[in-house]
């Protein structure tokens, strides 16, 4: 049952990105947060009602989903390495990249290229340009930045992802348009999803330095140049890197393409789903494994348990930053803000402050489509009411989750693309954060005057 704790309803989330700032840790400060958000809603049901919560949240379909799309991901990525297969894909491409400069636009190319999926583009970019990007002595921040920043901001440029699919089945309950026509919806929002098109560009502006390198990505650039050091504190914890049982000698990149393509196409064929896409993959990287001899059979089914394994540590805070959005809706935190804007907002100022508030909520909880979930239903009624432009609005309330997706330290987004690029998850959002503020920044100015000229 939502209960009403109006500006109240922020603390949780407060509570959390303030520790996480203080401690550089993601892990304490969630279940803190969350410890915090149920003494509120009841201190007197404590600690039964944050039990109920988790057992909920473990019998959540969603949860239920991410779980499995994200192991199978780690399983199919840990064959790929075990198989040797990545590194001769690394050692090809670096035949042809011969810069630092290069070796980033690789990885952002490669981002855009991988647009099925946000999770499948963290995991999969981040690992396959380690090595690459290793080599030039680039930090881990750089490469996670580029990384993150185009996968959630890619996935709602182009609409055959399973975010547009999503998004697409929102706007079609809205009935804004035609049954089975919510994909051409989401494509009208497209030219107002503002921070994601800021978010993309902003990558290459960073790579050929037109925009510098921010002062916290400088010191860790300076510590991979002059140390050696690529990885900040921490990031062992991310470690997907394991012995390479296959012949190195003999692995051939084609270990590593084939099975991506399989995993692209499957995902595509199967109505653009994920889990069943990897699901395919597997099945279809462990038989063409064991019919060319790459590993032992026994090896293959320990490597998926092994992928597996990988992804545990992320799985945990992704489990833990769903009952703090579980508390955020208890406490009718996205009602609260979205309600405070009923009244008081004019059709001009409409999809400025539906990016700005949606974008704050997305970022406090690292909630993205829960966001989309609740703020849609809500917002296209009030965009109707005040005769302002559905369209842009709905693209202020795309960009908001997108933002929350790309920036918040403890999102999906984040703490997959960390573990594609074994990289600290904190450091990787303090490092990237003035970018997605910068991109916010802009994105916001946009909506403004789209609203005031073009609404």
């Amino acid at each position: 049952m939502t209960a009403d704790f109006g500006i109240w309803s922020l603390v949780p989330p407060l509570v959390v990105i303030v520790l996480a700032i203080l401690t550089k840790r993601s892990m304490e400060p969630l279940v803190l947060g969350c410890v915090v958000g149920y003494l509120m809603i009841d201190y007197r049901q404590f600690p039964d009602n944050i039990l109920q919560s988790l057992i909920k949240t473990m019998q959540d379909e969603s949860l239920v989903w991410v779980i499995l799309v994200c192991g199978m991901y780690g399983a199919l990525i840990h064959l790929m390495i075990q198989s040797g297969g990545a590194l001769a894909f690394g050692n090809y491409m670096l035949r042809y990249i011969k810069t630092r400069r290069n070796s980033l636009l690789a990885a952002w190319v490669m981002g855009i290229i991988i647009f099925i999926d946000d999770y499948l583009n963290a995991l999969v970019v981040g690992a396959t340009m380690r090595k690459i990007t290793d080599h030039f002595k680039v930090p881990r921040e750089l490469l996670a930045y580029v990384v993150n920043s185009t996968s959630a901001p890619v996935c709602v440029l182009i609409p055959l992802s399973t975010w547009s699919i999503y998004i697409g089945k929102l706007i079609e309950d809205q009935k804004i348009v035609e049954k089975g026509q919510g994909f051409y919806g989401f494509v009208k929002t497209i030219p107002y999803n503002f921070y994601a098109w800021f978010a993309v560009i902003g990558v290459v502006l960073v790579i050929y330095g037109v925009i510098p390198i921010m002062r916290r990505m400088k010191k860790a650039v300076y510590r991979a140049e002059e140390t050696g050091v690529l990885a900040p504190q921490g990031s062992e914890e991310l470690s997907q890197t394991h012995e390479i049982p296959a012949d190195i000698e003999k692995s051939k990149p084609a270990y590593f393409f084939i099975p991506l393509i399989v995993l692209i196409a499957a995902t595509i064929a199967l109505d653009i789903d994920a889990l069943k896409g990897v699901f395919v993959a597997v099945l279809f990287t462990i038989i063409y494994y064991w019919v060319i001899k790459v590993l032992p059979y026994n090896h293959l089914f320990e490597s998926i348990f092994e992928g597996f394994k990988s992804m545990l540590f992320a799985l945990a805070i992704l489990i833990v930053s769903y009952i703090l959005k579980n508390i955020g809706d208890e406490m009718g935190m996205t009602q609260y803000v979205i309600e405070s804007l009923q009244g008081v907002v004019s059709k001009a100022y409409l999809p400025a402050l539906v990016f700005l508030s949606l974008g704050a909520i997305a970022f406090a909880t690292g909630s993205s489509w829960g966001i989309y979930a609740i703020a849609i239903p809500m917002v296209v009624p009030v965009a109707i009411a005040l005769d302002a432009n559905v369209w842009i609005t709905l693209g202020a309330v795309i960009s908001a989750g997108t933002l929350g997706a790309h920036a918040c330290f403890y999102s999906d987004a984040t703490i997959l693309t960390a573990t594609g690029t074994e990289c600290n998850n904190i450091e990787h959002a303090f490092t990237q954060l003035p970018y997605a503020l910068m991109a916010a920044g802009l994105a916001l100015v946009c909506y403004l005057a789209v609203g005031v000229w073009g609404g």
